[in-house]
């Protein structure tokens, strides 16, 4: 560890008193508490890994959560085996039957997505969840699998100490602007471009 001078120590200790003061000052205006609507898209890897790492943080308060996976119902995941250790304070719904061009299929495809949207809305409307993740929403409402009027009404009307997080590239406008918080997920490099395939743990 390198030496630190006493006017060093005393200059850094003064500015962290300021910055704590600001800091303070804004946590204590905020008192407001409501479910949100949470959405993570953008081009970025780490969307729905985001919202499951929020699945664990609220079942670490007790609460319950509800997940409904629109488009990767095919996929046999780590993080699915992991929250299923939970019991039946994880409810988990995968019904999609994959990305659109595997299934080739528009009416299969609007048909599984309008079967996912009544899960979907079966689970907000339960008061035990506390969190109701809606994996890939952004996907279905991106290729016009639902109607999105209906489908911001519906969040914008959920029950109030609900949280939602909405997941999947290229968010609806009008999503976004319901949102209470948006997350853009960039993506600077990834090893698929160098011809490095999906792997366990990383990205099922």
């Amino acid at each position: 560890m390198r030496e630190i001078e006493d006017r060093e120590a005393e200059r850094h200790k003064a500015k962290m008193a300021k910055r704590k003061a600001v800091q303070d000052a804004e946590v204590a205006d905020k008192n407001v508490e409501k479910g949100l609507l949470i959405v993570n898209t953008g081009p970025g890897k780490g969307k729905s890994t985001a919202a499951f790492g929020l699945a664990l943080r609220m079942l670490g308060h007790g609460r319950r959560v509800g997940i409904v996976q629109f488009i990767k119902g095919a996929w046999h995941t780590g993080e699915k085996d992991a929250l299923k250790r939970f019991g039946d304070q994880v409810e988990w719904h995968s019904m999609g039957e994959g990305f659109t061009w595997e299934t080739q299929d528009l009416k299969r495809d609007i048909a599984a997505a309008e079967r996912a949207w009544r899960k979907a809305l079966e689970l907000m409307a339960e008061p035990s969840f506390g969190l109701v993740i809606l994996d890939e929403l952004n996907i279905a409402l991106r290729y016009d699998y639902l109607d999105l009027d209906a489908v911001v009404r519906a969040l914008k009307a959920r029950r109030a100490g609900l949280h939602v997080v909405v997941t999947g590239r290229n968010a609806k406008p009008q999503l976004v602007e319901a949102a209470d918080l948006v997350t853009e997920m960039g993506q600077v490099k990834h090893h698929f471009s160098a011809g490095v395939k999906a792997q366990k743990g990383v990205e099922f």
